[in-house]
């Protein structure tokens, strides 16, 4: 049995790795889909004081009381920024990092440094309805999310911190270097975006990395549930 701990990106939340959880709790697995701090099902305690460090600990918390051993972390997008330094924190725990079409911060970087400029502004502007301390979901569109699960998607994003997006992850503990096995997906079927491909690249020739590319959108655990299962069941071995 592996205990399988899944963090979401962006604007989402624990539910959109349902059909995923499903998948590896028939395999007798144990998974965890957290909702981060002032998202989903803890919208209603959003608060601007959120930030990087606040998501961090909420993962590192539930490893904890959990009594978590030997986990497969997964981040999704932003949920990159959140899992290195998780990994950063507490690398003892984990078994394996599993990059989900997801950023890989360097030392002393934000997502905001990571992002293209065009994407930075349109986020602080639409975060300037919101008091200027929440940016307002993107559309499941704009992430190539397969048709039949947009108005799901759309419905159930939420606020974004921008506190979460703009404070820097400052390394005490190595980053993810001290996790042996670290895997990254790429979401081959979202030509816009941050540029997910920089990522890929930049690991797929690393002996320390194992690299997958699937054809679909952003939400690749929406768009191909059963393909991501099985990467997670072969990372788990």
């Amino acid at each position: 049995m592996t205990n399988f701990v899944l963090v979401h990106g962006a604007w989402h939340g624990g539910w959109c790795y349902a059909r995923v959880a499903d998948l590896l709790r028939a395999e007798g697995h144990r998974v965890f889909t957290p909702s981060l701090s002032g998202m989903a099902e803890h919208s209603h305690r959003f608060s601007g004081a959120i930030n990087l460090t606040t998501h961090v600990t909420d993962v590192v918390n539930l490893v904890r009381w959990e009594r978590l051993d030997d986990v497969v972390l997964l981040g999704h997008s932003y949920g990159g920024m959140v899992i290195t330094g998780v990994a950063d924190r507490i690398a003892d725990k984990l078994a394996a990092l599993v990059y989900l079409d997801a950023v890989i911060p360097a030392d002393n970087q934000s997502l905001y440094d990571l992002v293209p400029i065009d994407m930075l502004q349109g986020q602080l502007k639409g975060a300037s309805d919101h008091g200027g301390v929440g940016v307002p979901p993107i559309s499941a569109a704009f992430f190539n999310v397969n048709e039949k699960d947009r108005a799901l998607v759309d419905a159930l994003c939420t606020l974004q911190p921008v506190a979460c997006m703009n404070e820097r992850l400052k390394f005490t503990g190595g980053g993810n270097s001290r996790v042996k096995s670290k895997i990254y997906v790429l979401a081959e079927g979202w030509g816009t975006g941050p540029g997910f491909r920089r990522y890929y690249n930049m690991v797929k020739d690393d002996p320390a990395w194992v690299s997958h590319a699937l054809p679909c959108g952003h939400d690749v655990m929406l768009d191909m549930p059963e393909e991501l299962a099985a990467i997670l069941l072969n990372s788990a071995h």
